[in-house]
């Protein structure tokens, strides 16, 4: 009965939870430190039901192809920026995003990633549109 109990309160718990893979990315000479959702679940799952997150730490969304993709907010406590980025990294846009909103947040045209981190972090940096984000050639392939 207590392993039961004990399975219960860890599967409960996002933290508890495996881990997506991480990457190492760059923005000029801003280090990323990004956990990867390349697969279908891992992009539903992004950065729901967290509480913080670290201010170098981010969330890179690997896409099956480039295409007009929108991010939206559902159960994501954590206001955020996500930075849509082409093949070769280069950023499209990038937008603030509502904690716990439906509103779509959209790539401006064929995007193949998106990097969410903490909002302001690109402004903050003086990372806008046109720059490129390093290290997306070690991504692993999308599923």
């Amino acid at each position: 009965m207590r392993a039961v109990l004990l399975l219960m309160i860890l599967l409960a718990c996002p933290q508890a939870q495996a881990q997506m893979p991480r990457i190492e990315l760059n923005a000029g000479f801003h280090r990323i430190d990004a956990e990867v959702a390349a697969d279908q679940k891992n992009r539903m799952q992004g950065l729901m039901n967290r509480r913080s997150m670290a201010a170098n730490q981010g969330m890179l969304f690997v896409f099956t192809q480039p295409d007009r993709h929108c991010m939206w907010m559902r159960n994501t406590l954590l206001p955020l920026s996500v930075a849509f980025l082409d093949e070769q990294g280069q950023i499209l846009n990038i937008e603030d995003m509502k904690p716990q909103t439906e509103n779509n947040h959209c790539a401006s045209s064929p995007a193949r990633f998106a990097l969410e981190m903490n909002q302001g972090w690109f402004a903050s940096k003086g990372i806008k549109a046109g720059q490129r984000i390093g290290g997306i050639e070690k991504s692993p392939r999308p599923q």
